[in-house]
């Protein structure tokens, strides 16, 4: 017969990883991103209701699986991570599922960082807090990078 102890220890260690795996698989659905409907209404009202033309848009310089020329308008805003439910899509293990977002307000189009866990860099610096894009900024996400241009 087992020893009581050691029936316990054994329900602890399957314990233990029944919990490990529970957070790996959470961690993995949440980088994973929101499904498509969710995101529906994700940017802020006031850049839909200025009246304005959107101004602005993304090139692909190299990386992240992307043809380098490739173009995005921002639009009302773009969504970029690995996400297939995001705008531009980033074939990169350094991107997050949701990693940043652009968006125009008052005709003046700005990068937000969604808390990614390798940053976004603008011009090899590190966005800490949204950030205003001017003509010629590289945007680097993991091994991806695009060039902002006005529109």
């Amino acid at each position: 017969m087992s020893d009581p102890i050691e029936v316990l220890l054994q329900f602890a260690f399957l314990g233990v990883l029944y919990l490990f795996l529970l957070w790996v698989a959470r961690s993995a659905l949440r980088d994973l991103g929101r499904p498509a409907a969710e995101g529906a209404g994700y940017f802020d009202e006031e850049v839909h209701a200025t009246g304005r033309p959107y101004s602005g848009r993304l090139v692909a310089a190299r990386g992240g699986g992307m043809a380098g020329g490739e173009a995005f308008d921002v639009g009302p805003g773009l969504m970029i991570g690995r996400a297939l439910a995001c705008d531009i899509t980033i074939e990169d293990s350094y991107a997050s599922g949701r990693h940043a977002r652009l968006y125009d307000r008052d005709g003046h189009v700005y990068i937000e960082d969604l808390n990614s866990t390798n940053g976004t860099y603008v011009n090899g610096a590190r966005v800490h807090a949204q950030q205003e894009l001017r003509a010629g900024d590289v945007i680097r996400i993991g091994d991806a990078e695009l060039r902002f241009e006005n529109g």
